[in-house]
């Protein structure tokens, strides 16, 4: 075969993506535009926790979080600043937005009117998975019911409008990052994906007859872990249990129809910040394992940076991690071989296990009333965090192992991470300033043309009585986007007619996963903990695991909470989404002896300073302060200086030795005598 037909029957690239978005609109404006220029061929939009979460930039609960992790989208200026001079009709634009997803959607559906576009060509997708925002992310907002509502409404709104649009990307990425393994990663996602159809089907919006476009609009977002035949197995029995689902449940007979859909992100949370130059083979075999099975290969690829676990990537950093996959794709052969695991005994035998395991689990999930209730009831969540508290005991145990963590720790000085200061990305304070200030001058100005008051008010309150009945909202939520309405104020107004929702942590009915038998690590820490509650003629040492801010990243608090359990302590852990204020008052209405902070967010230096001002002022300056999170060395200095007793980053995996430290700090704090903590 010559070159050129070779070429001729290449495969076309996946969609190439990078994950991004910060500090303001203008800024991930200018960011977009220049990944587009680069090769990248499609839009992966970041936004922050307060527009994740339906809050304005001024609200309580923002202090520390706006433009940390992503864009703060306000309002109408803020997507007409960010989507300024890419033409929207031409971009295949995926939306990372679940809980305010229709508000997000309706404020870009607005913005490509404006550009003039013909909303029929509009492709993308919007994330929309609700169900595992209360399992593993935490950006949830509204109860379980009035949230699926949502997104039945998105879905026959896209289907009839925009028909070209992805409205839900069922998102098990989040699942493996909390501990599911592969058969819960699958049987999660599927029957959440089986609960939105079910409610899609019997919501009376969708003619029976366009159910199959339904079907074929609905796209999977998974995570790639590093055992990449396993993890490549897992994406052929997701194929093959989809395809199975929508034509026995649902009746579809189109097979173009029945297809898998699916794009990536590898995994993040599994990067290391020991060694992080590793970072970059770990990504590599992440991909391959999306990209090298041709029948279950991945429409749309992003991949993290190597300096995910130090902090905020650099665009060089992002660059990097694109170029990864330009490689893979333009000078590899890979695209142009039909699937080369075809007739392979041990992926057949592996996917036909995964496929197995999976139905029988969510055969169980449907006997308890499905994804919804099985999320109500808190079984999932606590099936989660036992999971991951399995994968840590093993990694502590050294049965899984981790190269520059626990195994291979000896390293040369790092060139890439000499100066750490300029080795990440770093968001100037001020910006929260900046964003806030922006805000509050397009609060005064819409009264005037063309907005002209009181139409954001008649829009908010049209949206009240339309979720207080039974009407679709998304037509609520366009009035509400094209009147001037802030995120905030959408979110509110939904609040007030739905309520909130706070998920089940799933940390009091977890089962034990590392036991206390004698001469073991965790026997000698829980013999100090007895000894320090008693020393200080308390009947048990207790603990505050605190969530302060929007940070919904809560695997490695649970973990901390459930092992502290195991070890003795008696644990008070309130979830996630708490003010300065309200992790106080818990401390001090408990009466505990130690406070502990989680925060990935890059919120720290906002929100620990608050604590401990609070403490101090309530006449509780001694109680010591323990921070854990994705927190700079630098910043971790500050910290220390501030008064925080002690800092745990990602490079501190051993969980029972943290106990121990924190046992430490007690009896420090108390002016005890030193117990020697075990190796």
């Amino acid at each position: 075969m010559t070159e050129r037909q070779t070429e001729r029957h290449k495969d076309r690239p996946w969609l190439m993506r990078t994950y991004a978005g910060h500090s303001t609109a203008e800024a991930s404006n200018e960011l977009y535009r220049r990944n587009l220029a680069k090769g990248q061929t499609g839009l992966s939009v970041a936004f922050d926790l307060p527009t994740q979460t339906g809050y304005d930039p001024d609200h309580v609960l923002a202090r520390g979080e706006v433009g940390r992790v992503g864009v703060p989208v306000s309002h109408l200026g803020d997507m007409r600043r960010l989507f300024q001079d890419i033409p929207l009709e031409q971009m295949n634009t995926s939306m990372t937005i679940n809980a305010t997803a229709m508000w997000l959607l309706a404020l870009y559906q607005v913005v490509a009117e404006e550009q003039g576009a013909d909303l029929t060509r509009l492709q993308g997708t919007t994330q929309n998975d609700i169900v595992k925002e209360y399992l593993s992310r935490g950006t949830h907002v509204f109860p379980p019911g009035p949230s699926l509502r949502l997104t039945t409404d998105m879905i026959a709104y896209t289907v009839n409008h925009l028909p070209k649009w992805n409205p839900i990307n069922i998102c098990s990425y989040h699942l493996q990052e909390a501990g599911a393994t592969p058969v819960q990663e699958i049987a999660y996602a599927m029957s959440t994906a089986i609960a939105v159809l079910d409610a899609v089907r019997d919501g009376g919006q969708v003619p029976e007859e366009k159910f199959g476009e339904v079907v074929a609009r609905i796209s999977f977002f998974v995570n790639a872990g590093v055992r990449f035949i396993e993890e490549m197995c897992k994406m052929r029995a997701f194929g093959r249990i989809w395809d199975r689902v929508t034509r026995e449940r649902y009746g579809v007979t189109d097979p173009k129809q029945r297809r898998f859909r699916y794009g990536v992100q590898v995994n993040s949370l599994g990067l290391t910040e020991a060694q992080p130059e590793n970072n970059v083979q770990r990504i590599v075999l992440e991909m391959l394992a999306v990209t090298l099975s041709k029948d279950a290969r991945a429409r749309a690829v992003q991949l993290p940076a190597w300096n995910e676990a130090l902090g905020l990537p650099r665009p060089w950093d992002q660059q990097w991690s694109l170029r990864i996959q330009q490689v893979l794709a333009h000078e590899s052969d890979l695209l142009e071989y039909e699937d080369i695991f075809d007739g392979s005994r041990v992926v057949e035998a592996k996917v036909e296990e995964l496929v197995t395991e999976s139905l029988a689990e969510i055969d169980r999930i449907q006997q308890m009333g499905g994804a919804m209730a099985a999320v109500e009831s808190g079984y999932l969540k606590s099936q989660l965090v036992s999971s991951h508290a399995e994968r840590r005991a093993r990694i502590e145990g050294g049965d899984e192992k981790i190269v520059g963590v626990n195994i291979f720790e000896t390293t040369e000085p790092n060139p890439l991470t000499a100066d750490l200061g300029t080795a990440i990305m770093s968001v100037d304070p001020a910006v929260e300033d900046q964003v806030v200030k922006a805000l509050r001058g397009w609060r005064d100005t819409r009264y005037q043309p063309p907005f002209n008051h009181p139409r954001p008010c008649k829009a908010l309150e049209r949206l009240k009585a339309a979720a207080a009945g039974t009407e679709n909202l998304m037509e609520a939520s366009l009035e509400c986007a094209r009147s001037g309405v802030t995120t905030g104020e959408w979110a509110d107004a939904l609040r007030e007619v739905f309520g909130e929702f706070r998920a089940p942590t799933g940390v009091s009915s977890a089962p034990v996963a590392v036991a206390a038998v004698a001469g073991t690590p965790l026997a000698a820490v829980r013999a100090k903990v007895e000894r320090t509650a008693a020393d200080l003629g308390a009947g048990k040492l207790r603990l505050l695991v605190g969530k302060p801010g929007l940070d919904g990243h809560s695997n490695g608090a649970e973990q901390i909470a459930v092992r502290a359990r195991d070890a003795g302590f008696e644990v008070v852990y309130q979830g996630i989404r708490l003010t300065p204020e309200q992790i106080v008052s818990a401390a001090l209405a408990e009466d505990v002896h130690c406070v502990g902070l989680s925060i990935l967010s890059g919120s720290h230096a906002a929100l620990v300073p608050d604590v401990l001002d609070r403490l101090r002022e309530a006449g509780a300056g001694d109680l010591p302060v323990i921070v854990g999170g994705i927190i700079p060395p630098g910043d971790a200095d500050d910290l220390r200086r501030a008064g925080v007793a002690a800092v745990f980053t990602p490079k501190d995996f051993g969980i029972t030795e943290i106990i121990g430290r924190i046992v430490e700090e007690i009896r420090t704090a108390n002016k005890l005598d030193p117990l020697e903590v075990p190796a």
